[in-house]
């Protein structure tokens, strides 16, 4: 089975690019960016290396023919700019002959009555693509425990040891951006095909006990604070946050990986408990148990958000 890995040139493809180089026959291996710079550091590496634009839609049925399965990392991007961008990289994979999808989604996206800035986008493109004749795996990653790492850290350095959000009580399973990488790559590797997995943490947790965890670990006194949707509205204004990620975007994803319809409206859900979802699909899928938010807090400094990607314009 040949793989094609899109998105090798940013952090999460670069860490599932890592497994891939471990695990799998590099002759069955393609690495994928949307410019040669993106494939520069896998120069020595020997894997093909193929350019995949997703404004190219002639390269890209040239860039994914002869491929089994394809990896197509999500956007960075929201609205209507990245259902257009893997629209066209799907159509590119139907038209090659591509055998089957692996596509990571967000949790929630199976819920009926979602309603998130950033879910939406994948509720739209896994209708889309259960419309084509295609296989595909959906990975439903939940939170990525970085993000609240890093917002962990800003509150006991820049906002006198309180958390604030508009999260409440609801709950979600944090998990490590690497283990959403390592399951992509063991999803690709898998001869699983028609079927979601949901790559959750290891435990559903209300913020406010992920923070307990965190003060455990870390000796800090951080508190909590619930919030409503205006007031956390409020507090990305103050800081220069983007509404969208339109516009302003790809100057200021470096400062802030995210926008904040999508943070405000994802923060509604997990209150509703729309994303408390937990199951065993992680450990079924690799072979081994996620890591736990006090595993993440011990070793704090290896998991901070970083970039999400290095193609966000």
């Amino acid at each position: 089975m040949k793989i094609l890995l899109n998105g090798v040139d940013g952090n999460f493809g670069g860490k599932a690019a890592a497994v891939l180089l471990e695990k799998w026959p590099h002759e069955n291996l393609v690495f994928a960016a949307p410019t040669e710079k993106g494939l520069e550091k896998y120069k020595d590496v020997d894997v093909e290396k193929r350019i995949a634009d997703f404004n190219d839609e002639e390269g890209l049925v040239k860039a994914f023919t002869g491929i089994d399965t394809m990896v197509l990392i999500s956007m960075p991007f929201v609205g209507p700019k990245r259902r257009a961008a893997q629209k066209r990289a799907l159509d590119a994979a139907v038209k090659a002959g591509v055998n089957r999808l692996v596509y990571t989604s967000i949790v929630g996206a199976g819920e009926p009555d979602i309603d998130t800035y950033e879910v939406n986008d994948h509720v739209w493109f896994e209708a889309y693509v259960k419309e084509q004749p295609i296989h595909y795996l959906f990975l439903r990653d939940s939170q990525y425990a970085e993000a609240m790492v890093s917002n962990y850290i800003n509150a006991y350095t820049n906002t006198d040891n309180v958390l604030a959000n508009n999260m409440a009580d609801g709950k979600m399973a944090y998990i490590s951006r690497d283990d959403c990488a390592v399951a992509c790559a063991y999803a690709a590797m898998s001869d699983w095909q028609d079927r979601v997995i949901d790559v959750n943490g290891a435990e559903l947790l209300t913020i406010g006990e992920y923070i307990a965890i965190a003060n455990d670990v870390t000796g800090h006194d951080v508190k909590y604070v619930a919030i409503s949707d205006d007031e956390q509205y409020a507090f990305f204004d103050s800081i220069g946050v983007p509404r969208t990620t339109d516009d302003m975007w790809a100057q200021t994803a470096t400062n802030f990986p995210f926008c904040s319809d999508g943070m405000v409206t994802f923060g509604r859900a997990i209150r509703q408990n729309q994303m408390a979802v937990l199951t065993d699909d992680f450990e079924k899928l690799t072979g081994r148990k996620p890591l736990t938010v006090r595993e993440i807090f011990e070793h704090m400094d290896d998991h901070l958000i970083g970039s999400r990607t290095s193609t966000e314009d």
